[in-house]
């Protein structure tokens, strides 16, 4: 079909759509990018351009690959009495700047060669980290937090459910979004044929988790996510395994609403 020189030339002339302004977005900041949520957070939320910059931590260079994506090198330090260098205390990292963050604890797959080269994050890490966001001038901070399948109590699933996300809380951060989904049990080495015997036997119990405790897929996971951050007023927000699962399974955008009182 011909295409008519005088139509290409109005369409030349229409007026782009506004693009909001990169201090209208902010820059996001990312750590723990690795595994199958760091991936979906990446490329949901850095590929969708919503913010004008994208910083995601790494503990070996890094060349950048994708557009407003920049990896942001964690200091190290090193001895002469050491070979190797280690990470330096997080409280002694330079200062970053980023408006919200995001905390994931997926570990990387072995396969893939770049998620290796990222940093990951430690549990018991996640005070300091939260201390270094907000000096960073971090306002909105977003925690997935996994816990094992049927291992947390009622009572904390809903709440803060140690010291560590009380003083993160305690730091001041306008917006706390703080995610608990359950983590696909790890494939564990047997010695021997009596414990491959006994890991046989005992994995009925894994039938007797219920469903709303089963894991979710990352891409609903990042998608919550992504719909949270737009929603979420100021405060804490908590967000049950129960919750969770419950986004994935239907209208994800109504589940949040209710949950944020959007």
């Amino acid at each position: 079909m011909p295409i008519d020189p005088l139509q290409v030339l109005r369409a030349a002339q229409r007026p782009m759509p506004a693009v909001p302004s990169a201090a209208a977005l902010g820059t996001l900041l990312i750590a723990g990018a690795t595994g199958a949520l760091g991936n979906e957070l990446v490329r949901r939320l850095a590929g969708s351009h919503r913010y004008a910059h994208t910083r995601v931590l790494a503990r070996e260079p890094m060349r950048d690959g994708l557009r407003g994506v920049e990896t942001v090198l964690v200091p190290t330090t090193s001895s002469a009495l050491e070979s190797s260098s280690k990470a330096m205390p997080i409280a002694e990292w330079p200062r970053v700047s980023a408006d919200t963050a995001i905390v994931a604890f997926d570990p990387p797959r072995l396969y893939h060669d770049r998620e290796r080269a990222l940093w990951l994050p430690d549990p018991a890490q996640l005070p300091d980290l939260a201390r270094w966001l907000h000096a960073c001038g971090v306002t909105t901070l977003v925690i997935v937090q996994p816990h094992a399948q049927g291992g947390m109590p009622e009572a904390l699933k809903r709440g803060l459910a140690s010291l560590d996300e009380q003083a993160v809380v305690a730091l001041g951060f306008a917006r706390v979004i703080l995610l608990r989904s359950a983590q696909k049990p790890t494939a564990l080495k047997h010695a021997n044929t009596g414990e491959k015997l006994a890991a046989w036997m005992l994995s009925i119990t894994r039938l007797m988790v219920p469903s709303s405790e089963q894991p979710v897929r990352a891409s609903k996971v990042a998608e919550l996510v992504d719909v949270a951050l737009v929603l979420a007023p100021l405060g804490v927000h908590i967000a049950a395994p129960e919750l969770v699962w419950r986004a994935s399974q239907g209208d994800l955008r109504s589940v949040a609403r209710s949950w944020l009182g959007a």
